[in-house]
């Protein structure tokens, strides 16, 4: 845990410097950049419980229509000290599960028909571990706050592109300025994306790890090599790919390009590093 909190400093420091490297380049004030880049993600930090769940057409339900998958949110809930969250589900062949809701007292865990269909109780126990302490560590609003931040470099390069475009630039300027803004324009919104998805796989692990300490380290392990194989079995065919990296494994279709702009870790080391965890904690398997 420790490493992994480290690789996420190192990473939003790089996603900081970019940002300020972006703002010096193009003497663009950085509250503009900002400005534009945290109102769509505020809107989907407040609201992104109601617009995931509608875009998936999930359905909250209550202890009467599910009271197994009920009682293994509530004892998980418990353990984690958290209001239980509203549970919902999601009709649709793709094993998956997801959380969203800006914190505790808002949460929503969602499954999918698909995963309650494949995974054993224990697994199932496992997967809605994960989505808890996704819950506990709030990653929707790390996730808003790094969107916010890549965000703001995407605006500003857009803004610089088109002003080149229609000849907002200084002719009898240094050449090398010149160059060094074309390549920023092209390499910095993939830099910031890159980190951004960098910094979604380092939440993935950590959820993993806090996860499978209010379960069973095995219990997950399990699911996610199920899981692997369910996705490419009966892929997500609606949806938004953008959404992907709130689901506990990829819903969507990947191929390799796709994988490298992943924004999960790749399932074997996942589950490597689960078995890991479960031998020093003494489970069997």
């Amino acid at each position: 845990m420790i490493i992994d909190n480290l690789k996420l400093i190192v990473l939003m420091g790089l996603l900081t410097g970019l940002l300020y490297a972006t703002f010096l380049i193009f003497h663009i004030h950085p509250l503009l950049a900002i400005i534009f880049a945290l109102i769509p993600n505020l809107f989907a930090y407040f609201f992104s419980d109601k617009i995931v769940l509608s875009s998936y057409g999930a359905r909250i339900v209550d202890e009467s229509e599910a009271p197994q998958l009920h009682r293994m949110v509530e004892k998980i809930a418990m353990k984690a000290n958290i209001p239980k969250p509203k549970v919902a589900i999601v009709e649709t062949p793709t094993p998956n599960a997801f959380a969203t809701g800006r914190d505790p007292n808002h949460a929503v865990v969602a499954v999918t028909t698909g995963i309650l269909n494949l995974l054993t109780p224990e697994e199932l126990e496992g997967v809605l571990s994960h989505e808890v302490a996704h819950i506990i560590h709030r990653d929707i609003l790390i996730s808003t706050i790094v969107a916010v931040m890549a965000g703001a470099v995407v605006y500003v390069a857009e803004f610089a592109k088109w002003g080149f475009i229609f000849g907002g630039h200084d002719d009898e300027g240094n050449p090398m300025d010149f160059i060094a803004s074309i390549l920023f324009i092209i390499f910095a919104p993939i830099a910031a994306m890159l980190i951004q998805f960098a910094i979604s796989r380092q939440r993935e692990f950590y959820a993993d790890e806090d996860g499978a300490k209010l379960s069973n380290p095995i219990y997950l392990a399990n699911a996610l090599a199920k899981l692997e194989r369910g996705v490419e079995a009966y892929p997500m065919e609606k949806g938004n790919p953008a959404t992907a990296h709130m689901f506990i494994v990829n819903p969507f279709r990947s191929d390799f390009i796709a994988k490298l702009f992943s924004t999960h870790p790749p399932t074997e080391e996942r589950i490597e590093r689960l078995l890991e965890m479960a031998k020093k904690l003494g489970y069997m398997y």
